[in-house]
């Protein structure tokens, strides 16, 4: 099972699910924890071949699924029937695999800095990891990627707090996990149409180069999603505009929570 860490605030409090991005782990939200705890119970976790969590446990045909499987075996563990999603990078997408393969455990999800979409520059990108990975040092490659996803000044604790935590990794893992984006777009594409009537809050950094322009597009199209952008943010917004990244979280969870049906409030 995976490893997690566990705040327990209140019984009558809902409950709170964080999934960090790609090379992160669970101590990401150390930028949201002492404020979500005030409200919620919070469950933070990290996914398979990240922080403490075990490492080599793939298996051939291994999918996103798998990965949000894992998710849900925590909370069954915990049980915890129901919860709110809070996301970062490719937790979004792991948190979007939930709605789709288990809508009934979703209260609401939140998608900070979220992955819906690759554009030309993201595409090239992967295809250029997917050729060198075996080669390259994927500390190297993280690092670069960090720079392009993270570029600005205003970047700089959120970039230096992904390489952290991404060296404790190792290649087998990158390598894992990049094998899951060979076929990502058709993926994220079937994504966006299995909203499941799950209340959706997109978070994005205004200066999220990469990702943003779709989401602005998806949410024109359906008015039933809402977008905040926030200035002044890159891709991880919650680390580089985290009282604002607080503030809007809090809210949408506590007003959605409100408006639950009785038997979805635990």
């Amino acid at each position: 099972m995976l490893h997690y860490r566990l705040f327990r605030s209140n019984p009558s409090q809902p409950w709170v699910t964080l999934i960090h991005g790609a090379g992160g782990s669970s101590s990401i939200w150390y930028k949201q924890l002492k404020e979500y705890r005030k409200s919620f119970n919070v469950l933070s976790i990290d996914l398979r071949g990240h922080g403490r969590s075990q490492k080599d446990i793939w298996k051939k045909n291994d999918s996103f699924v798998n990965v949000a499987t894992d998710v849900i075996e925590v909370l069954d563990h915990l049980q915890i029937k129901t919860s709110h999603f809070i996301g970062i990078s490719l937790g979004t997408i792991v948190i979007q695999t939930i709605v789709q393969a288990y809508p009934e455990r979703v209260s609401s999800q939140i998608l900070g800095g979220a992955v819906i979409k690759l554009d030309i520059r993201t595409k090239l990108l992967v295809m250029i990891a997917n050729i060198v990975k075996h080669i390259v040092p994927y500390m190297l490659l993280y690092k670069l990627y960090a720079w392009i996803l993270m570029p600005n000044e205003n970047h700089k604790e959120s970039r230096l707090a992904f390489i952290t935590q991404a060296k404790k990794m190792c290649q087998k893992e990158f390598i894992r996990w990049f094998a899951l984006t060979k076929s990502i777009n058709p993926y994220l594409c079937s994504l966006q149409l299995k909203v499941n009537n799950i209340p959706t809050l997109f978070v994005m950094g205004a200066e999220d180069y990469l990702f943003l322009a779709p989401v602005k597009e998806l949410v024109q199209k359906q008015p039933d999603l809402q977008l905040i952008t926030i200035e002044n943010s890159g891709h991880v917004c919650n680390i580089d505009q985290p009282e604002i990244f607080n503030k809007v979280t809090v809210q949408f969870i506590q007003q959605t929570h409100r408006l639950l049906p009785e038997t979805q409030v635990q």
